[in-house]
């Protein structure tokens, strides 16, 4: 049954697709932009119809190119993003809440004193940011009809009829047993859920249904949340490997097995995937804002785009004493205060544009470092090389600074799509059965090392100015 597959990658600001041969890689791609509307108070919302559309899209614009029939379709998911459906039409009954949107802040401040609870059930924290806040919000204050899910379940549902989730998906919701990767009817009842109609738990990879939707008949066989779907693509596949994935914002995930690891560092444990029923489990830490950062730089005239990060940021040696706690959508893992602002200190009438543009670069990697010693300490050993991908590796800039600040080697993945890659390799195997899941994988081979340039003694003054500003946003706001 081998021959090329449909890979999509719906994400928050638009939806990439690729047509994967499993012998000449990439024959076809597709794009299609999504626009996420940002309102005052912290409320991100996108349209349902958007996003399906852009799926057709970009799907139907990478089989346009390739030309060629495929034998099974992969989608990745945003993971967090919530609406409520009519599941007999499939028509959306509210506006999609983006994994970014924080209004379910209040949903979790009633519900504080079950937060041990919950993250000794699910492995998450009580956080906005995941789907089960989002949806008993939207439940208490726009509908309670029809169902109400993440929006790959929509998606899905749009595109076969059939009425499932993965659990990895699954997992981001704060409503799944981590253990038993199956729902919880506990944490159900914490949010007042428990009369919801939820989607089927399925498998990563395997048939869920066929789609039209691009034309030909086409099975669904993989399904995933978009950052274990690059976690995969990098061949992270056993403990001790870890990735991060710069996009709208960086994901660092680091794999632990077939057991869910729940450290005390505020890293996430969730699942990776799910393969013929066994389980593989990760440490998920975020940024939230990395190329979002970067674009409200942009749209501050600091900038023109991403592609300016080198250029500006080269004609200065170094931050000259800026500190960029890049927290504009608040600070996440391992810290969990969505409430709190960035700031920008150290300022003077000499600091310029490529002062700014570095001390980005170094909130931004100090951040992702971070984040690596909380997984390290979890795993209970120092993590190996950092695999990286999204379009901010593009920034020689940012992945030295990056590389200096680890003090280790980051490998820039040579694959610029690694989640729609990795979407693709779960379609391959729910097409397969048979198949290895190295087989499935495509080759991974860095386009860059970029290996530390400065001393361990700079690296940790460094990171300590970052850890000072983050102290003080800390300290001046009410916990």
């Amino acid at each position: 049954m081998a021959g090329p597959v449909l890979a999509v990658d719906q994400g928050t600001s638009g939806t990439k697709a690729l047509v994967v041969c499993p012998e000449r890689g990439v024959i076809g791609t597709g794009f299609a932009a999504v626009r996420p509307r940002h309102l005052p108070g912290g409320l991100v919302e996108a349209d349902p119809a958007e996003l399906y559309d852009s799926v057709v899209e970009a799907g139907t614009r990478a089989l346009a190119e390739a030309r060629e029939p495929v034998v099974a379709l992969g989608l990745a998911n945003q993971g967090e993003t919530v609406l409520a459906w009519d599941p007999s039409t499939g028509r959306p009954l509210t506006d999609a809440l983006v994994w970014q949107d924080r209004r379910a802040e209040s949903v979790c401040a009633e519900l504080a004193e079950h937060a041990d609870e919950l993250r000794q059930l699910t492995g998450l924290p009580l956080d906005p940011y995941f789907a089960a806040p989002k949806m008993a919000w939207t439940r208490r204050h726009l509908t309670t009809e029809g169902v109400v899910t993440t929006s790959d379940a929509w998606l899905v549902h749009r595109l076969t009829g059939a009425y499932v989730t993965d659990a990895a998906t699954a997992g981001r919701t704060q409503l799944l047993d981590l253990d038993h990767a199956q729902w919880s009817q506990r944490a159900l009842e914490v949010y007042g859920l428990s009369g919801e109609r939820l989607p089927d738990v399925v498998d990563t990879a395997g048939p869920v249904g066929t789609t039209t939707a691009f034309g030909p008949e086409i099975p669904l066989t993989g399904l995933v949340v978009d950052q274990q779907a690059a976690l995969l693509a990098q061949r992270i596949t056993a403990p001790g490997g870890v990735k991060c994935t710069y996009g709208t914002g960086a994901f660092l995930l680091a794999h632990t097995g077939d057991t869910p690891r729940r450290g005390t560092s505020g890293l996430v444990s969730c699942v990776a995937w799910r393969l013929g029923g066994r389980t593989s489990y990760c440490l998920d830490g975020q940024v939230y804002t990395a190329a979002s950062a970067v674009r409200w730089l942009t749209d501050l005239g600091v900038i023109q785009g991403a592609a300016d990060l080198d250029t500006v940021g080269r004609t200065v040696p170094d931050s000259g004493g800026v500190t960029f706690v890049p927290a504009l959508a608040g600070l996440a893992a391992p810290w969990w205060r969505g409430d709190l602002r960035g700031s920008l200190t150290g300022l003077g009438l000499d600091t310029g544009p490529g002062h700014l543009v570095r001390a980005l670069c170094e909130g931004l990697a100090a951040q992702v470092v971070l984040l690596a010693e909380a997984a390290a300490a979890d795993l209970g050993g120092a993590l190996g090389v950092l695999r990286v991908d999204g379009g901010l590796t593009r920034s020689a800039l940012l992945m030295q600074t990056q590389a200096d600040l680890l003090q280790r080697p980051v490998e820039v993945s040579a694959l610029p799509d690694a989640t729609a890659l990795g979407a693709g390799a779960l379609a391959r195997l729910g097409a397969e059965p048979g198949l290895s899941v190295a087989d499935a994988l495509p080759d991974w081979k860095p386009a860059a090392v970029y290996e530390p340039l400065v001393s361990a003694d700079e690296a940790a003054q460094r990171l300590g100015g970052f850890r000072a500003a983050v102290t003080a946003l800390l300290d001046g706001t009410p916990a």
